[in-house]
């Protein structure tokens, strides 16, 4: 390994060490005002809106966006913008959560006469309580840290990574305090693979109608090989004169058979099917069959309507093309 290499490694562990440090003493922060602060939104009937400038405002963006997606409504306003006409998105019923390290930045001071006649709260981020914007805030969140991560101590470096942990442990609080749930999350990422993974039911994605691998009691192992070769799901469903699932046979139950020397082409398939097999309702999320098929063992399974009639299958493959897995 050459100097140079040893040199851009040396400068990434210290900018790691530095930012660990930072977020390490973040924990001190967590306090009072913390609480305050997630009680201020809590009781919030409008939305959270971030405002911050440069690095701040960037940080400031994730952490909107952290906010909404996790139950409480929020959006980022610029804050020069706010200066020439933006402000009009802020509402009597909003809170403002203004960044600034420093706590001076002009374009954020700005805003504050305006904010305090429409009577909105402001939950500050700054690096102390002694500056102009907690001054005029009701609540500080302190994000102080002992040194930047930059060699020159000038970019901003640790302190945007303890602001952006700052908003992620308030998001994350709110959320808690809310009860939010993995519904309530799809509900807002219904785009993504999120969305598929958490909204999709088993009545989305299951086959169907003629492509079911269906078969009598009475028929012999060597005929449900046979439609278990044309339908390709690696079982067959055992249906009784009712139409209900009494027993299924699969892939694995063929080895298992063949092991014990038993004859495919006389014995009855209600004679070595497994029978109370696993099933599921068609309103079940994909994403919890997967969990149960993972924990059981299984690659296949029916779905049954409420009285045990099979109306659907699933297996692996189709929860992969589906994007479950």
């Amino acid at each position: 390994m050459n100097q140079q290499n040893r040199d851009f490694k040396q400068s990434a562990l210290s900018v790691i060490a530095i930012e660990q440090q930072a977020i390490s003493e973040l924990t001190q922060y967590i306090d009072d005002n913390f609480v305050a602060a997630c009680e201020l939104i809590l009781s919030c009937k409008g939305k959270v809106v971030v405002c911050g400038m440069g690095k701040s405002g960037h940080v400031g963006n994730k952490i909107s966006a952290t906010l909404a997606s996790t139950g409480t409504p929020a959006f980022f306003m610029h804050p020069a913008e706010a200066n020439h006409g933006d402000l009009g998105m802020l509402t009597e019923q909003d809170v403002l959560l203004a960044i600034s390290n420093s706590g001076e930045t002009s374009e954020l001071l700005a805003l504050l006469p305006v904010v305090k006649r429409l009577g909105v709260p402001i939950i500050a981020m700054s690096n102390s309580t002694a500056n102009t914007l907690a001054r005029y805030a009701d609540v500080n969140l302190c994000i102080r840290v002992r040194q930047e991560a930059c060699s020159l101590g000038l970019a901003p470096t640790s302190s945007t990574t303890a602001t952006l942990v700052m908003g992620d442990a308030l998001a994350v609080a709110l959320l808690n305090a809310r009860g939010f749930t993995t519904e309530d999350f799809a509900l807002s990422h219904p785009g993504g693979s999120l969305g598929r993974k958490l909204l999709l039911s088993l009545n989305d994605i299951m086959l169907t109608n003629e492509r079911l691998p269906l078969v009598n009691p009475q028929q012999t192992l060597s005929q449900v090989l046979v439609e278990i070769s044309r339908k390709g799901l690696g079982m067959a469903g055992i249906a009784d004169s009712a139409g209900k699932l009494i027993g299924i046979f699969t892939d694995g139950d063929l080895r298992r058979v063949l092991d014990a020397r038993i004859d495919v082409h006389n014995v009855a398939i209600e004679q070595v099917m497994t029978a109370n097999c696993i099933t599921a309702p068609p309103t079940m999320l994909a994403a919890e069959v997967l969990k149960i098929m993972e924990k059981r063992k299984i690659n296949s399974l029916f779905v049954v309507d409420e009285t045990g009639r099979p109306i659907g299958a699933i297996n692996m493959q189709i929860l992969l093309q589906a994007g479950i897995i």
